[in-house]
This record gives structure tokens, C-alpha cells and sequence, in this order.
């Protein structure tokens, strides 16, 4: 029998303490002998067509991530941290998930709060609420698994791969798209404080002028940058600016770029990057398509 994702945190971080790092692969063929998992069952799969053993490895992974007891040291590689070691060295009889976030509510990251409270409101909600509501709940949770792995993964990528990143996205929403060559990054060694430019109109009259930082996820973009950007969009001429970064912006800054007149200016945080990606199918695809039907009454009352 599969356990659930909840019910394999210790044999998972037991596994992982065995050796520096992990494969997916590796991780899960590894599994599977702890938990003694036959090849018939590791072949069951969901109606999508997922499979269940694979699923629930990976949302276990998910959860110790999110708690700080696993990291990626690169694109599908885990190990465990320091936290994780001493967490099993403590020698819990149980380790679930209220264990795991036991100290969410102290933290400053809202999103290990918010996963914890997900993630019970939805045990909790089960004999109250439709499935649709489950449904909904689940999905969310999802996006925000998958916005912070879109965001661990540009964080990988060289700055001149982001600007790149950000053009094109551009163009993917629909900016400048029916026009050739209407996205530009700038040569860094002469770009004024523009990283890249869409043009929306063939002449270049109606022009985005753009900022694209690959900083930290927890880097706080403040006054002072939008300042410099916005004298960089009036050594232009610009009416429009996009200041784009993976970290975040202060208040300060954001009630900076509304005030502006000199040109129409949006910030767009790693966040907001990461839910645009998702949005317009940028840098992701479609795992699993799930159809809710329900009964077409027109077809019953009209048939000949």
C-alpha cells in the first residue's frame, strides 16, 4: 500500500541524510525499497493518468521544502539541510505536517503560513464543502507550489537570460507581438538604465521602456531604484516604464511609482512574474487536464 505524501516524511528524510544529494530518480527508486513499494503499485495511477507513488514523493518533497528541512541544490536535485538532520535526531514519534510547520507562525514568510493553513482548511473542509470547493482550494495550492518553483528556477539563470526572460514574456501577453523584432535587449555595456525595449507600433512611437533585476526573492526593491529608473525614462522621453524584479518592492516604492506623471509606470514583483508565466503558459505546461461535467438539460428536453 502507497503511503500518503504526510506519512512518509521521516523515511523520506531518512533516505536523504544517507548520502550528500538526490536525483528524483534516484530519491524515488530509493523509496520505493524503504516503504516497500511493488513495481504494481508503483505503475497505479489517477484517472488523469498521473502516477500515484511519483505524486506523492514529490508533494512530500514539496512540504520538507517549504518547511526548510530539504533544499534544490539545482534543477532536480534535493538534499537535506541542517534543520531537516536535526529534526530527525530529535526523535518525534510522528513527524506530519503540523510538525514540520510547528513554527510557521513565527516566521515572516506568509507562504509557509498560508500552505499550513491550506493545508488543514481543506482536511477540515472535506465533509462541509463540495467537491468543486476542494477542488478550487487544491488548485490554488498548486499555482503557489509551482510560482515559488518558476521563481527558484529563474533564480538560476544569469541575469542576461532573465532580461531575455522578461522581453519575451512581454510579447507572449501580447505586447508588440504582431510586430517584427518589436522586443530589444539592450548591450549591457551601454544601456543607460534599460534593460530592454518593446516597441508597439512599427514608426516606435508608443514604446515600453523596461528595468529587469534578478535579485533575491527576499530583496526589497526601494525608493531609491524607481528614482533612478524614472530619470532613466526621462533621459528617454519615455510615457511608459516596467520596473520588473524577482525580489519585492517596499510600499514606498510602489506609492513612488503611482504618483509619477512623467510617464505610466508598473512594477512587477517575483510573484507577480511567476502568476504571468503560469497565466500565458510561459516557461510551463499543462501536466494534467481534469473536465467537470455536468448534464446538458437542453438535450434531454428537446430530443426527437
Amino acid at each position: 500500500m502507497i503511503p500518503k505524501y504526510n506519512e512518509m516524511y521521516r523515511e523520506l528524510l531518512e533516505v536523504l541524510q544517507r548520502k550528500e544529494s538526490w536525483t528524483k530518480k534516484e530519491l524515488q527508486e530509493a523509496m520505493a525499497e524503504e516503504l516497500k513499494i511493488s513495481l504494481e503499485e508503483r505503475n497505479l495511477r489517477y484517472e488523469s493518468g498521473a502516477k500515484i507513488y511519483i505524486n506523492r514523493i514529490e508533494w512530500a518533497c514539496v512540504y520538507l521544502k517549504k518547511a526548510g528541512l530539504v533544499e534544490s541544490v539545482k534543477r532536480g536535485v534535493i538534499r537535506i539541510t541542517d534543520k531537516g538532520k536535526k529534526l530527525l535526531k530529535s526523535n518525534f514519534n510522528k513527524i506530519d505536517n503540523e510538525l514540520i510547520f510547528k513554527d510557521s507562525k513565527e516566521l515572516e514568510n506568509k507562504e509557509i503560513a498560508q500552505s499550513t493553513k491550506d493545508l488543514k482548511q481543506i482536511k477540515e473542509d472535506d465533509e462541509n464543502q463540495t467537491p468543486e470547493d476542494i477542488l478550487e482550494k487544491s488548485f490554488k495550492e498548486i499555482n503557489r507550489v509551482l510560482e515559488e518553483d518558476i521563481l527558484d528556477e529563474v533564480l538560476r539563470q544569469s541575469p542576461d537570460f532573465f532580461e531575455h526572460l522578461v522581453v519575451k514574456l512581454l510579447q507572449k501577453i501580447g505586447y508588440g507581438s504582431f510586430i517584427p523584432d518589436s522586443g530589444i535587449v539592450t548591450k549591457r555595456s551601454n544601456d543607460e538604465g534599460i534593460d530592454g525595449i518593446i516597441k508597439q507600433d512599427k514608426l516606435g512611437f508608443d514604446t515600453i521602456y523596461i528595468q529587469a533585476k534578478k535579485w533575491d526573492k527576499d530583496t526589497t526593491v526601494g525608493r531609491p531604484e524607481i528614482q533612478k529608473f524614472v530619470g532613466a525614462l526621462s533621459g528617454k522621453g519615455a510615457k511608459k516604464g516596467l520596473f520588473i524584479t524577482t525580489g519585492k518592492f517596499s510600499e514606498e516604492a510602489k506609492k513612488y511609482s503611482q504618483e509619477q506623471h512623467v510617464a505610466k509606470l508598473v512594477l512587477i514583483d517575483g510573484r507577480e512574474l511567476a502568476k504571468l508565466m503560469i497565466e500565458y503558459n510561459f516557461g510551463v505546461s499543462v501536466e494534467t487536464t481534469y473536465e467537470i461535467k455536468r448534464i446538458d438539460s437542453d438535450f434531454f428536453e428537446n430530443i426527437d
